[in-house]
């Protein structure tokens, strides 16, 4: 009488089924390791092109003029957005600055907002 060893079918689709799991649960988690990369990339930069731009505003001789404008930059690889907001105080040698900073995307959409600052800035 001759005995063949091996594996059952039923072993084989439970290993399987088990290396599924394993191998849904890796992806899942690398792909949320990458979102989290992006989104602290994209804060970082974002962040220094903020303070850039208050620190440009802090540098002028005279106090900015109360107004909104947007300007694009490109900066590391990326396209940005880059919208100043100088607004008056009850104060009028103060101004409130609010510096918007968004990404354009690669697919032509409309740039998503990534980081806000405010800061004030007055007259010495």
């Amino acid at each position: 009488m001759s005995s063949q060893r091996g594996f059952t079918l039923i072993e084989v689709l439970v290993a399987l089924l088990v290396f599924g799991l394993i191998a849904t649960a890796a992806a899942e988690v690398g792909s949320q390791y990458i979102a989290s990369y992006e989104r602290i990339r994209d804060k970082t930069m974002a962040g220094w092109i903020a303070d850039n731009r208050i620190s440009e505003l802090r540098l002028q001789e005279a106090l900015p003029d109360i107004s909104e404008n947007s300007d694009d930059l490109d900066y590391g690889p990326y396209r940005w957005q880059v919208t100043t907001a100088v607004l008056g105080t009850e104060e009028p040698t103060m101004r409130r600055i609010e510096v918007t900073v968004a990404r354009f995307r690669d697919d032509g959409s409309d740039p998503v907002p990534i980081h806000t600052l405010s800061a004030f800035i007055g007259e010495n």
